[in-house]
């Protein structure tokens, strides 16, 4: 999502204002009505695009599932031959843009997940599932004496970490986003070296 350079289509545009405002307000606490007029367009005019809110929730939270996962093949796909080390460098960055410019996401996984049905929701948690898999892989071979079931604890560690960029205030009380992704990447790396010295 944070990755386009090219204008949001109106379907987008619509994810992009329907997330924060569930974020903000919750997922009830928001009319079809508001968010049409956060895009400018009538709140019936948002049914040519989506059957309803619980469907534009549905698109948020698989979407932003299968967007992570897609990302991070391809950050392997892009590192092939490079040192363990650069592609979990790069495994991390990507976390992290999503943690910094989707963070209404974040919010929205943590307190909806349950709302959406039960075909969504185990399809979210199969990309999760898979998503994790790529990152235990690549910290093993980081930290090859990392047993299988640390790696997976320490990488769901990191993403409690990176995940926590709406709990650290206001967008504009954060240092610069340069500075804050820095501080990101160096805390999510001495955590899994912290986990590789341990073992």
């Amino acid at each position: 999502m944070a990755t386009r350079t090219d204008a949001p289509t109106r379907r987008e545009q619509i994810l992009k204002e329907a997330a924060r405002l569930f974020a903000e307000r919750g997922f009830h606490g928001v009319g079809v009505d508001e968010i049409g007029a956060a895009v400018g367009i009538s709140g019936p005019g948002l049914y040519r695009h989506f059957a309803g809110k619980d469907a534009m929730l549905a698109e948020l939270l698989v979407g932003i599932s299968g967007q992570l996962l897609t990302g991070a093949k391809r950050r392997l796909a892009e590192a092939d031959g490079v040192a363990p080390e650069a592609v979990l460098d790069s495994l991390i960055e990507g976390h992290i843009d999503f943690a910094l410019d989707d963070r209404p996401l974040i919010t929205l996984h943590d307190r909806e997940l349950d709302r959406l049905r039960d075909s969504d929701r185990k399809l979210v948690r199969q990309l999760q599932r898979q998503y994790v898999e790529l990152w235990v892989e690549v910290v093993r071979e980081v930290y090859p004496a990392l047993a299988e079931p640390t790696a997976r604890s320490a990488v769901h560690s990191v993403f409690g970490l990176l995940n926590s960029t709406p709990h650290l205030g206001r967008p504009g009380s954060l240092p610069g986003r340069g500075a804050t992704a820095e501080l990101l990447h160096r805390m999510a790396r001495g955590a899994f070296a912290a986990a590789g010295a341990a073992e």
